[in-house]
């Protein structure tokens, strides 16, 4: 299709994608782009968050001017492309509610992990799932491509980064859904979580995930690899869903707890004996967050809509009077 294409058309092609800056002129905008795809390292920050087990996650943050660029690649490009229905997350208008619904009152649940999932996305995973030669030219399609990517692969941080991922895992997502379908088995993936339910030999969904994560240079994390029976407390991506879908009594007991301190002594003196230097309405703003959180996943939960009403009460004491 573009075998015959001339440069001129490849840069008219790369101009009506939309992703330049007004305030140039079109030569100017084109240059801008290539030159920053030929440095793509040197517009990131890289930098480190701390995860719950201990571990740090790296996260690789795109500059303004490449920011701009992969958001509009999202906008103009790739959210015009379907994912799968079995992919929950970096999704419009899905939830980890949605994720975990699909998993409610199951006899087993397996739950599979990927292996450094976002950094083992490659280059051309991405140019054949996002950018292939059928709709774009294959100088724009490589561009893109490097427009997106960090050292060759999907840079954990980018705006692009999570709907690549979707699209890169679509075909692998039809592919086990359809198996899981056939089997009376539910599947959902959720990022780097993989979800399975029902009546079934983990063992057999192990081995043909791992053959299949395989084949695309991915391999599943054993560590985070768990079989769950009925009987024992179930959860999907921290939600708990043996009977009904409930935020798990840890998560619920520390917000009991907090709001228990709160009313016994007080914001401020809570706040100062768990030498918490933030600031109050900041801290209630937080507490506020995981109260909606659970009301999110139990609307009908009486007890945290009564803490949702006095968390409320005390935000409106605590915001200064216009």
């Amino acid at each position: 299709m573009w075998k015959y294409i001339t440069k001129e058309q490849v840069q008219e092609f790369l101009l009506s994608l939309n992703l330049l800056d007004n305030k140039l002129n079109d030569k100017d905008n084109i240059n801008k782009l290539y030159s920053i795809s030929n440095n793509i390292e040197n517009n990131y920050k890289i930098f480190k968050i701390k995860k719950r087990n201990g571990k740090f996650r790296t996260i690789y943050e795109p500059n303004y001017t490449l920011k701009n660029i992969q958001r509009k690649i999202l906008n103009n490009i790739l959210n015009n492309k379907s994912i799968s229905k079995y992919a929950k997350a970096y999704k419009k208008g899905t939830s980890l509610k949605d994720n975990a619904k699909e998993h409610l009152n199951k006899n087993i649940i397996l739950k599979l992990d990927i292996k450094n999932f976002f950094e083992s996305i490659q280059f051309i995973d991405i140019y054949n799932s996002c950018f292939p030669i059928e709709y774009f030219p294959k100088e724009i399609g490589m561009l893109l491509t490097f427009l997106c990517t960090y050292n060759n692969y999907l840079p954990q941080g980018a705006p692009s980064s999570s709907y690549i991922s979707n699209l890169v895992m679509k075909e692998f997502d039809e592919y086990i859904g359809d198996y899981c379908d056939k089997n009376n088995i539910s599947y959902t993936r959720y990022s780097d979580d993989l979800t399975f339910s029902g009546n079934f030999n983990p063992s057999i969904i192990i081995k043909k995930v791992r053959k299949d994560l395989l084949k695309m240079g991915l391999e599943i994390n054993d560590s985070k690899t768990h079989i769950i029976k009925k009987g024992n407390r179930q959860s999907v991506t921290g939600i708990v869903v043996n009977e009904k879908l409930q935020i798990s009594s840890d998560y619920r007991k520390e917000i009991r707890k907090q709001i228990y301190y709160i009313k016994k002594y007080g914001i401020e003196s809570h706040l100062e004996f768990t030498n918490n230097n933030i600031s109050e309405i900041k801290y209630l703003n937080s507490l506020y967050g995981k109260i909606n959180y659970v009301l999110q996943i139990n609307k009908d939960d009486n007890e945290f809509i009564e803490y949702k009403k006095y968390i409320n009460k005390l935000l409106k004491e605590k915001r200064p009077k216009n």
